[in-house]
This record gives structure tokens, C-alpha cells and sequence, in this order.
């Protein structure tokens, strides 16, 4: 079956960094793009990044834009998420999701991953 687990979320300074990771089997993960959602208390579901299977033309949400990057191998079946000068409005738990259609600005998918809690405090 279908498996998606995420790692590395953590308490990070402001400014500080962490990477999340994605581990995934039970599909052909190269032939499927991925993304990273996030949900803070309170709010919604946001998009933050995606990626094509190829690793083309990756998608960051404007919140994130010039401190995110995304990121796959295909021959170990993970997706990544570096995040660098992380910001309190960060904190989120994050997702890792198999996406089966759409732009990956609001991608439809199928598959999620279980979280890994990000939070952003000094």
C-alpha cells in the first residue's frame, strides 16, 4: 500500500533551518509529482511547494518564496523540503502529499503522510 512518511520537523530559532523529508513507497514514485502541504492552528490548509516528477518547474507559495526549497531523488523515493530562515508564521504541522492531478498550486491529491510538526520559536 501506499506510504508517505515524513521526518525531520523540530523546534528552529527564527532565522534558523530544518529539513523535512518524505519517505515514500508502494507507487511508482517517479512517475508521480509531489508536494508539501502545511496547516497552522487555526487556519487552513496551505500549499506551500511542489514538484513535477522530473524535478521541473517547482512551485513555492509566496510565503515561502526565496527561503524553501524543494526537492526528490527518484532512486531512493524521497522528496525534500529544505526550509531556511524559518519565521514564527512557520509553525505548522507539515504533509507530504502523492498528487494525481492539477497544478501544484492547488494540486489534487490522493495520498497523505501522517505530519511532522514544524514549530518556529526563540
Amino acid at each position: 500500500q501506499v506510504q508517505l512518511v515524513e521526518s525531520g520537523g523540530g523546534l528552529a530559532q527564527p532565522g534558523g533551518s530544518l529539513r523535512l523529508s518524505c519517505a515514500a513507497s508502494g507507487f511508482t514514485f517517479s512517475s508521480s509529482a509531489m508536494s508539501w502541504a502545511r496547516q497552522a492552528p487555526g487556519k487552513g490548509l496551505e500549499w506551500v511547494s511542489g514538484i513535477y516528477r522530473d524535478g521541473s518547474d517547482p512551485y513555492y507559495a509566496d510565503s515561502v518564496k526565496g527561503r524553501f526549497t524543494i526537492s526528490r531523488d527518484n532512486a531512493k523515493n524521497m522528496v525534500y523540503l529544505q526550509m531556511s530562515n524559518l519565521k514564527p508564521e512557520d509553525t505548522a504541522l507539515y504533509y507530504c502529499a502523492k498528487v494525481y492531478m492539477g497544478p501544484l498550486s492547488q494540486p489534487k491529491v490522493d495520498y497523505w503522510g501522517q505530519g511532522t510538526q514544524v514549530t518556529v520559536s526563540s
